[in-house]
């Protein structure tokens, strides 16, 4: 990377014009030449009136570079391709259900059980990067490894994004302003482009439509998850997503899914929706505590998903013509 033009490291990772920034060297005129080269243009007199130590600016770049890929989530150490969970035990100290279970990116496995079962537990444990040190004594690996501790313990590298059942903003904002913050925060290159993919997939998820200027406190439930959705597919570096019963949410929930997967997150959902437990490709069954099996959906199950999903499209058909304060018929039911 050092032997690249510096219009290529600007294209590339357009966050080193705040190297440059902050050093105040203005390369506005020397884009084609490596940056060793744009020091080595300086005279001994103009490094001596500027204060330009050019080794330690060489030393430094690559370091620059390499901490901005980590906290972006730019680096190849900072990729996720699998989550696996190991056992551990349930409530009563019995082992659990089974031996190792691997997921991969754009896999969605859901997490069915009676309410209390512990549900809530193992998303916990896989946000926590577990290591036999939380009650179940489950282990989480990451790319079949033990996670290094920054997935663990710092806060710019979030293994997980987790939408919970309720959604509260307490911060006086429009929409715009909320997503620019965070496309700021990720240096992202054309933010415009980004928020506006943001507030068009949301609203493809919300019941109702929202707009650029609407204020994040004025957000239904519905629209704040489908917002906050959108937003971790899209802008979000986590590459696991927990969710917590989607079918509370007020949104297209199949749409969410197939937005999450197709950004390649790695899905988990806890749930208590049929139709959301098969469309998994697998799902845990939580039982006292602890993971009693893991199953993965049959071709017969796929195939009821079909008829589930023709019921679920009469009944989201039935609940709209009621928000819109029309009758329903014995025709809608059909």
């Amino acid at each position: 990377m050092m032997d690249w033009s510096i219009q290529r490291l600007l294209k590339e990772s357009p966050f080193v014009s705040d190297y440059f920034e902050q050093n105040k060297l203005d390369v506005s005129g020397y884009e084609s030449m490596t940056f060793s080269q744009f020091l080595d243009h300086f005279s001994i007199q103009e490094l001596e009136d500027q204060a330009i130590d050019k080794e330690r600016l060489l030393a430094d770049l690559p370091v620059f570079l390499r901490q901005m890929q980590e906290f972006l989530g730019m680096s190849p150490s900072a990729l996720v391709h699998s989550l696996t969970i190991l056992p551990g035990h349930d409530k009563s100290g019995k082992p659990e259900g089974f031996e190792r279970l691997t997921v991969n990116t754009s896999q969605i496995i859901s997490i069915v059980g009676p309410t209390g079962s512990g549900k809530s537990r193992l998303l916990a444990d896989i946000e926590w990067a577990a290591q036999a040190d939380t009650p179940t004594g489950r282990s989480i690996l990451i790319n079949e490894e033990v996670p290094d501790n920054k997935w663990r313990f710092s806060s710019n590298n979030k293994l997980v994004a987790q939408l919970s059942q309720n959604m509260n903003f307490v911060m006086d904002l429009t929409v715009q302003d909320f997503l620019q913050l965070h496309a700021q925060s990720r240096l992202c290159e054309d933010p415009d482009t980004v928020i506006a993919r943001i507030i068009e997939e949301a609203n493809r998820l919300a019941g109702e439509q929202f707009q650029m200027d609407t204020p994040v406190t004025s957000l239904s439930g519905g629209q704040s998850r489908a917002l906050m959705i959108a937003d971790t597919a899209i802008l979000s570096a986590s590459p696991i997503v927990l969710i917590d019963e989607i079918e509370n949410a007020g949104i297209d929930r199949k749409k969410a899914l197939k937005l999450l997967v197709a950004e390649d997150k790695i899905v988990l959902m806890a749930t208590h929706d049929p139709l959301l437990a098969l469309i998994a490709d697998q799902r845990i069954v939580i039982q006292n505590g602890g993971i009693h099996k893991v199953i993965s959906t049959s071709e017969e199950e796929k195939q009821l998903l079909e008829e589930l999903e023709k019921m679920d499209s009469v009944i989201q058909g039935a609940r709209q013509k009621l928000r819109n304060g029309n009758f329903l018929s014995t025709a809608d039911l059909a």
